[in-house]
């Protein structure tokens, strides 16, 4: 079940994935065909603050993943509600006061980075500033879109978030080409036009937040300084992996125009576009990583969390395999869609594409891993993975290789910061779990004694009654084999055996696409405790509730579900990822 959800979970987050750099590779194409290479140096240029705003609203929707997966882990969405509240008040705090000084201080910011003195002769200065009053203009819309990402997939609403993504592309194509040939507004014309298809994203994806059946509510009373800062502390690892690679444009800034000038920088402004969303489909699977590691973790599922490494290991073989192979075949049109008018720039940013292109099956397994191991709490590891992969490594592979192959070792920088990081990795792994095995056990990197141990727990899945059946057969079998007493042993198995009856007769039923639905059943016995953790993909039922309406009822009636409460002592149920989730203490 879980490998089905990740495939499902993992269209729209790369589509969501795409939300910011679809807007920047469609600014950058039209730039370059429309504006020249002096308006594609300035997009370069800009492109850290661009990035710094992404790293903060990064790094609070992983912090959202993370804080509200361990939240629902357990069941409470009381506190999953206390996150979402102060996630909205941060944003709202964050965005105002970020386009404020943007605004104030836009021009010693651009020589900052580098546009040089504000002297009439300099165009790429004026025309940075420009794109970047255009772009904070839409910071608000850009951060908010951001974090209503992982609250939709939670909730399930997978469909909007692609809807959401369509619609920003297509209208930032329309301004972006309203812009060029009808408002002129040059470089701010093109950063207004990203801004105003923000806003559209947003409003089409915040529609859903005040509908009845939307499973997240805003109250200000839930917002407290203490839930702020772990949401901003859990996000901590993605904001340093965003300042790394914000540290890297500005290295590589420097680099390229001391070896090869103006031309090399607008060459990485492509190589950069094109890559940022390359950078997607690895970035997609490393969030639904995050997402289900950290549920699974605070489940301590272990079986889970090994099957995830495996699963997310395989999509980050296999697209990363094609979108290299589709770059190094596309190389050449890919950078005449951004420079057609210069060739010399085209020609050096399809020798630095088809380089780069090498560089993203390690890079895909790096974003992977080091998404997983934050949300399996290895925080420090994770963080170092990001500056080795986005910065350090790949900085310094650069600047060495440059001084010997001028811009094509530039390029190679990625390809040699990439790789020596998953080399890093996997030795640090294999010395810290005294193992050496390419496998997900050793990946999972778990802490001894993590989770429930074999022998202590059993696991079935069920598609039909005759499988219910036999799922309770097993699980009394267990029971025995535990030390269970014969009441005991009996009663388990038809706890067991009443809720997995309950979903096939009532949720299992194939959609119009022919559809068919699973129940995983998991039984554990540890630290005392006899635990039933039951997930289907049906539609949204919470038991829990439904036992409350009717406990007044005939107690005749609903007598499965009466049977089962009487049993438990603790019973949490949560929907989220699409998924019934219902956790029971015997």
């Amino acid at each position: 079940m879980i490998k089905r959800v990740f495939r499902q979970m993992l269209f729209t987050q790369i589509v969501s994935a795409m939300t910011v750099m679809i807007c920047m590779v469609i600014d950058s194409i039209m730039i370059g065909r429309f504006l020249g290479v002096d308006a594609m140096t300035a997009y370069g240029l800009a492109s850290p603050v661009l990035l710094v705003f992404a790293a903060f609203g990064s790094m609070l929707s992983a912090g959202i993943q993370v804080f509200c997966g361990k939240a629902m882990g357990n069941g409470d969405m009381n506190e999953t509600n206390a996150g979402f509240s102060s996630s909205v008040v941060i944003v709202t705090a964050v965005s105002l006061t970020g386009v404020l000084a943007v605004l104030l201080f836009t021009s010693p910011l651009c020589v900052l980075l580098g546009a040089g003195d504000p002297v009439p002769e300099n165009k790429v200065f004026f025309m940075t500033v420009d794109y970047i009053r255009g772009f904070i203009i839409g910071a608000p819309a850009f951060l908010f879109a951001q974090i209503m990402v992982p609250y939709m997939q939670i909730s399930g609403q997978r469909t909007r978030l692609v809807v959401a993504v369509a619609a920003m592309t297509v209208s930032d194509i329309l301004f972006d080409i309203l812009n060029v040939f009808v408002v002129k507004q040059n470089t701010f014309g093109m950063g207004l036009a990203s801004s105003l298809s923000y806003y559209i994203a947003f409003v089409i994806g915040i529609v859903y937040f005040f509908k009845k059946n939307c499973m997240f509510r805003f109250k200000i009373k839930l917002v407290k300084l203490k839930c702020c800062l772990s949401l901003l502390k859990e996000g901590i690892p993605t904001v340093i992996n965003q300042i790394s690679l914000v540290l890297l444009v500005f290295t590589l800034n420097k680099i390229l125009l001391d070896v090869g000038g103006n031309s090399a920088v607008a060459a990485y402004s492509v190589i950069s576009s094109v890559g940022n969303l390359c950078y997607c489909f690895g970035s997609g699977i490393g969030s639904v990583a995050l997402l289900l590691a950290s549920i699974f973790y605070t489940d301590e599922d272990r079986t889970e969390l090994r099957s995830l490494v495996r699963t997310m290991s395989f999509y980050a073989v296999i697209l990363n395999i094609a979108v290299t192979g589709a770059v190094l075949a596309l190389a050449d049109p890919l950078a005449v869609l951004f420079m057609a008018e210069n060739e010399n720039v085209a020609s050096i940013a399809a020798a630095g594409l088809r380089i780069f292109s090498l560089s993203l099956l390690p890079c895909g397994l790096n974003t992977s891993l080091k998404n997983y191991y934050q949300g399996i709490r290895r925080i420090v590891f994770s963080e170092s993975i990001s500056v080795m992969q986005n910065f350090a490594l790949t900085a310094a592979g650069a600047f060495l290789l440059s001084r010997f192959f001028g811009v094509t070792g530039a390029w190679f920088g990625f390809l040699f910061g990439e790789s020596l990081t998953l080399v890093i990795l996997s030795v640090f792994v294999f010395l810290r779990k005294k193992h050496f095995a390419l496998n997900a056990e050793t990946y999972a990197f778990l802490p001894d004694g993590f989770g429930a141990k074999e022998g202590e727990y059993a696991e079935w899945t069920v598609r039909s009654l005759e499988e219910s059946v036999e799922a309770s057969r097993m699980c009394e079998e267990f029971c025995r084999s535990r030390g269970e007493t014969p009441r005991d042993c009996k009663l388990i198995a038809l706890c067991v055996e009443e809720i997995a009856n309950n979903i096939v007769l009532h949720g299992f039923r194939k959609d119009s696409k022919g559809k068919k639905h699973s129940a995983d059943i998991r039984l554990t016995f540890k630290s005392g405790k006899r635990v039933i953790r039951i997930r289907d993909d049906c539609t949204h039922f919470d038991p829990l509730r439904y036992f409350e309406l009717h406990e007044s009822d005939d107690p005749a009636s609903h007598i499965g579900i009466r049977m089962v409460m009487k049993s438990v002592k603790t019973a949490n149920y949560v929907h989220s990822l699409g998924l019934n989730n219902l956790t029971l203490i015997l």
